[in-house]
């Protein structure tokens, strides 16, 4: 089996390990977990960004203090798996009404080199008009992945230069002191994820932040 098609599976079996340490971690907490996504509360990776939008404003997790946010890391080529959860995540923001406004999608491309600032202008809100797209050069996108987690390989350019990009396709989400909460599973539906995002932005109404 190559790399890439054994890269889905790879992540499934990534996201069940996190799956079964939360679960295990909130039996010991005598707790029922209350997120539909994987709860990773708590990892000590993950910690921010230094990156670019596509309206020319440098960005850093603290941009956005008092939102929830939603990082997701893709190319504007991808076929599948960028569309469908970009597409996800504004179908979840559209159910949440007012409660939208106090949350950001992040969108981190892979494919810098063709990911220009006007492609993404274009493709990224495209899926809902507050959604960003985050691009910077080819060490600051590998310095970015790596705090994350985050596989990809451009793969070799065939006859007429197109090439594809293999990344995975985790969606992290943040509360909004910038704590890094939740692993959106690629089977989420826009209810769950809608039910979550309103969950932590709860969370802080009650904690007063």
């Amino acid at each position: 089996m190559t790399l890439r098609r054994a890269l889905p599976w790879i992540v499934c079996a990534w996201a069940l390990a996190l799956g079964i340490a939360a679960f295990a971690a909130y039996r010991l907490q005598g707790a029922e977990p209350r997120f539909e996504a994987v709860d990773i509360t708590g990892v000590d990776w993950g910690k921010g960004f230094a990156l670019t939008d596509h309206n020319g404003v440098k960005r850093s997790l603290g941009d956005f203090g008092g939102q929830v946010v939603a990082l997701f890391f893709g190319y504007t080529g991808c076929p599948d798996m960028c569309p469908t959860t970009l597409a996800l995540l504004g179908a979840s923001l559209e159910r949440m009404g007012a409660d939208a406004r106090r949350v950001q999608v992040l969108f981190v491309t892979v494919d810098p080199k063709r990911d220009t600032p006007e492609v993404l202008a274009q493709y990224v809100p495209a899926f809902h008009p507050s959604f960003l797209g985050l691009h910077g050069d080819a060490p600051a996108i590998a310095r970015t992945a790596k705090e994350f987690k985050v596989y990809f390989q451009a793969q070799k350019p065939n006859d007429r230069g197109y090439y594809a990009v293999d990344h995975s396709g985790q969606v992290f989400v943040f509360d909004t002191h910038g704590r890094l909460r939740l692993f959106i599973k690629p089977e989420s539906t826009p209810e769950a994820i809608a039910h979550d995002l309103r969950a932590l932005l709860a969370e802080a109404q009650n904690q007063g932040g």
